[in-house]
């Protein structure tokens, strides 16, 4: 697997991406640009309109102006977990221990629900000052003192395999973490998180328990916003990608060939794919995380119709789109995939995706994208970029003459391609 994903790097630095270096993708971005709170009213953020080469503005709650009918717009349903959680040594050294993906169990829905004790792949702030022994913290839970151990029980290249156990047992890792942890604010914004971050950093329309980052792109949409949406006769269905801290990764690559995408995973239901079906040509995502999740439908449908061995592959490459070439329609990609579920009995696909958008990819399902304004240097800049081409610096440019805010907590822009 390791040098099958090497060669597939090297063939697209060869073919694709001798020419984009990373620096090309940088502009100014002032400290004071960057929110550290949300605005008062969610869909009070401002809105950048990209059409037709053509750049304007207006409120967020005016969105539904700005789209037409009949189109699609589709939703990531996760939500944010409280996944850091801070201890103290008897030594007086903090440690922040930050949940990013569960291993034993290795699904959300039961590990969230596990009783006792899980293991979770973390990131541990301070780890040079933990090198053994169980963390201890204790808290309540409808008055009754509980009390929670961390325990390090293997190093990871990046990260430790952590097994977390509590008393009394009958609570759920859920519980546990409702009462311990922290919302994991990004690292740009620069303070502690406070009660409203529990319900300003979460989409409205939250369901699926197990981001660690919130599809910030959600965060301007209001239930007003939602019935005006619906009465103009925009349709909406919704897609669940856990958003990992690879999210807030920086390329520190020069080229970004050399990039080690993260891998996130996703559940799109048969009942949102046939509706993508029937919208095909009108789909908008909301958010960069459901962009990602809608173009690796695709190439999971590709790859269904190319795979001759009956072992349906339902993971995509970072760089596998680049990789493949493909002459099979939205239409016929996304029927494979109905074919499949039909044949196996499912009602949803359940995947995981590395995928890297960068410029030149050739988009398949969608055809315009809500987000916010992303960090300089970013993937998620680059899949902006690939949107719009080299229009992103005069889209930043006038975000940035225009008093825009920027990153998480910041206003937001719909882009069609």
């Amino acid at each position: 697997m390791e040098n099958n994903s090497q060669e597939m790097t090297e063939s697209y630095g060869s073919r694709k991406s001798n020419g984009i270096d990373i620096s090309d993708y940088n502009y100014d971005l002032p400290e004071e640009r960057i929110a550290q709170y949300p605005v008062k009213n969610r869909d009070m953020s401002k809105l950048l309109i990209y059409r037709n080469d053509t750049i304007t503005d207006t409120l967020f709650r005016n969105i539904d102006d700005q789209i037409p009918p009949d189109h699609l717009l589709i939703f990531n349903n996760t939500k944010v977990v409280r996944a850091r959680l801070n201890f103290q040594k008897d030594t007086g050294a903090a440690i922040e221990v930050f949940c990013i993906e569960p291993l034993n169990p290795p699904d959300y829905e039961r590990s969230f629900g596990s009783n006792g004790h899980v293991v979770w792949k973390c990131i541990v702030g301070n780890l040079k000052k933990w090198k053994k022994g169980k963390l201890l913290k204790q808290f309540q839970i409808d008055g009754k003192i509980c009390q929670l151990s961390a325990e390090k029980i293997n190093q990871l290249n990046d990260a430790c395999e952590i097994l977390f156990s509590w008393d009394p047992q009958n609570l759920t890792f859920a519980n546990v973490l409702e009462a311990t942890g922290h919302i994991p604010l990004p690292p740009y914004i620069n303070r502690e998180d406070k009660e409203e971050d529990s319900y300003r950093y979460q989409t409205i329309y939250a369901q699926i328990r197990g981001s660690v980052a919130a599809p910030t792109a959600g965060l301007h949409f209001t239930e007003k916003v939602l019935e005006k949406i619906g009465k103009k006769g925009i349709k909406t269905a919704e897609v669940t990608l856990h958003v990992g801290a690879g999210t807030f990764q920086p390329i520190k690559t020069q080229k970004i060939s050399e990039h080690e995408m993260h891998c996130e995973h996703f559940v799109i239901r048969r009942d949102t794919i046939e509706r993508i079906l029937e919208s095909l040509g009108k789909v908008i995502a909301v958010g960069t995380t459901s962009v990602r999740t809608l173009e690796s439908l695709y190439w999971i449908g590709v790859n269904m119709l190319n795979d001759e061995s009956g072992q349906k592959k339902i993971t995509v490459g970072q760089w596998e789109p680049y990789n493949c070439e493909s002459n099979y329609s939205a239409e016929i990609s996304l029927n494979a995939i109905i074919s499949y579920m039909e044949n196996t009995g499912k009602s949803n696909i359940e995947a995981s995706t590395s995928i890297m958008i960068v410029p030149g990819y050739k988009f398949r399902i969608i055809d315009g994208i809500i987000t916010n304004f992303h960090q300089p240097c970013s993937t998620l800049l680059l899949l902006v970029s690939a949107l719009t081409g080299d229009r992103w610096k005069e889209i930043y440019k006038y975000a940035l003459e225009n008093d825009f805010r920027f990153l998480s907590y910041e206003d937001s822009s719909l882009l069609f391609r």
